[in-house]
């Protein structure tokens, strides 16, 4: 079973939100615990399609 990918959104500290990426589970988990959003493959797949075809940019 693969490790699922952590990373935090800013990495200079340990305060922010952590994007989990956990292919066994085919999900994506932003936040923690009490503040938590999860994205199906689906969702993750056309959030990243959409980023990468220039609909969504940086604000």
């Amino acid at each position: 079973m693969k490790e699922p990918i952590r990373m935090s959104l800013c990495p200079a500290c340990g305060a922010c939100p952590e994007v989990v990426l956990d292919v066994a589970k085919e999900e994506v988990r932003i936040g923690e615990e009490g503040n938590l959003v999860r994205l199906n493959k689906e969702a993750w797949n056309t959030l990243v399609e959409k980023i990468n075809t220039g609909e969504l940019k940086t604000i």
